[in-house]
């Protein structure tokens, strides 16, 4: 990769038939360089990463991330299920709502993140219903897993390629969706979703949720989630594969840029959000990750007891954010960190920030050296860099190099 950040640090090997989404087609007319990821083919950039970049920073950038799993838990034990898998109470999850969360092994290990919303009303007599959708690499065992832990009562499919998600991201991205559809999406909260009309003037502007079970109703409606992966103001909207490239289009031709894996690495590696197989893979916990907030002990989930003990004890190591002092030192994932000729951490994330317009790098280090403002160093191809640990975000909100 070129312009400074590498996305694909541990590239899966090309397999003989990568999976395609529905907008196969799209990034090819758009030139989208194509490369093999978590067993899809996916865009990693469409001429320049910084330039993308910069679109979801300052105006509206457009995602595919229909490769992520698209899957629906429905029953009347589906809260029971999901509750029990991951560290969220599903059963305190209210009609609308998302919820991040965390799948863990019985020694308290992520195994994924994944965000999951409650589908049905809440009302009458229908069973709850859930969409869940967790990473691509790990989409396929999660499925077979729910499955195989379902009660009789409740069902667990898979709908992609049936469902396309279009991640619309950016401080221009309400503006640009209410100009094309006449939506009004003022109201729709952060981590809240909703059913909005395909059609203007069909239905509430303001969105609703409806009694028919996801996806029937996208015959007719775009549902809507406000969670993104950016940092930005920003939606996913899942629609028909079948349409999404027509939708795709009407959005570029909206001002929306098209926007690769390289910009969706850089933004979130500015923003200190975790990468599957990257920051976690089956050997860090979320108290190590310092995501504590989204464990919830009220409730028996896989994993509960290790993180209590964990949590007692206080984790042994800790995630944190590195700046190099030297601006032109950009770290890659794997190197150690140093405090002296000790080496106190592993680099798990790292790259150049195009806003910062220097090197950043997110690290597991032990307790004793993650306070903000400690010294320690990072081992660039032999050379220990000094570096600083320092709070997260690395790029904030309202960041005066994006005004």
């Amino acid at each position: 990769m070129t312009e400074g950040p590498t996305v694909l640090e541990n590239p899966a090997p090309r397999a003989a038939a990568l999976r395609r989404t529905p907008l196969y087609a799209f990034h090819l007319r758009h030139h989208g360089q194509m490369v093999p990821f978590a067993g899809w083919e996916m865009p990693l950039h469409y001429g320049s990463i910084m330039e993308e970049h910069r679109a979801v920073r300052t105006s509206v950038g457009l995602f595919d991330v229909s490769h992520m799993g698209i899957l629906t838990v429905r029953g009347g034990s589906a809260p029971a299920l999901l509750s029990r898998r991951t560290t969220a109470n599903a059963s305190r999850v209210a009609p609308g709502q998302c919820r991040y969360t965390f799948w863990l092994d019985a020694e308290g290990a992520i195994l994924d993140d994944l965000i999951f919303t409650r589908a049905d009303t809440g009302i009458g007599e229908a069973p709850p219903a859930f969409v869940a959708v967790p990473n691509a690499a790990r989409a396929d065992k999660i499925r077979e897993l729910l499955r195989e832990h379902r009660r009789a009562d409740t069902d667990v499919e898979a709908h992609n390629g049936a469902v396309a998600i279009l991640a619309v991201q950016g401080p221009q991205s309400r503006a640009t969706l209410e100009r094309l559809w006449g939506w009004s999406l003022q109201e729709l909260r952060p981590f809240h979703a909703a059913y909005f009309p395909a059609t203007p003037g069909t239905g509430p502007a303001g969105g609703r949720l409806l009694d028919d079970p996801f996806p029937t109703p996208l015959q007719h409606e775009i549902w809507i989630s406000r969670t993104g992966y950016t940092g930005e103001l920003g939606y996913e909207l899942f629609v028909p594969g079948a349409q999404a490239d027509a939708l795709a289009e009407r959005l570029v031709a909206a001002g929306a840029r098209p926007c690769g894996l390289g910009a969706r690495d850089t933004l979130r590696l500015e923003k200190g959000y975790l990468l599957s197989g990257q920051d976690f893979h089956e050997d860090h916990t979320p108290l190590e990750a310092g995501q504590d907030r989204f464990v919830e002990f009220d409730h028996p989930f896989v994993g509960r007891e290790a993180l209590e003990k964990q949590k007692a004890a206080g984790p042994p190591l800790r995630w944190v954010g590195l700046t190099p002092a030297e601006p032109t030192a950009i770290p890659r994932h794997g190197q150690a960190v140093l405090s002296g000729a000790q080496t106190v951490g592993t680099v798990t994330s790292g790259g150049f920030s195009p806003t910062l317009q220097h090197g950043i790098a997110l690290a597991y280090v032990a307790a004793p050296f993650a306070a903000v403002g400690t010294n320690v160093a990072i081992d660039i191809r032999g050379h220990p860099v000094p570096a600083v640990v320092v709070a997260l975000p690395f790029v904030p909100a309202g960041h005066p190099e994006l005004k």
